[in-house]
């Protein structure tokens, strides 16, 4: 499966806030300001995946025919999506 440059764009800025708060850490800043950031983190990689699982399951519904399968593939993304969390 290729991904657009959505996802990558994301995966860019989430390493870039993962870098400022090991900068924060090491400046010293204070708790309130770490944790915003790291929160920031989590709802970017919540994001993604959220974008990943989208992308793959509108590919696999497409190319699936049965519907037995498309209900099964729906509940595998919901259930990624849950544990995910």
């Amino acid at each position: 499966m290729e991904y657009d440059v959505k996802v990558a764009n994301r995966l860019k800025r989430i390493e870039g806030q993962l870098r400022a708060v090991r900068r924060m850490m090491d400046e010293g800043e204070d708790c309130k300001s770490i944790i915003t950031q790291l929160s920031a983190v989590r709802s970017g990689v919540d994001r993604a995946i959220g974008v990943v699982v989208t992308e793959n399951l509108v590919q696999c519904m497409q190319e699936t025919l049965d519907e037995g399968e498309k209900n099964e593939l729906v509940k595998q993304a919901m259930d990624l999506v849950i544990k995910s969390r």
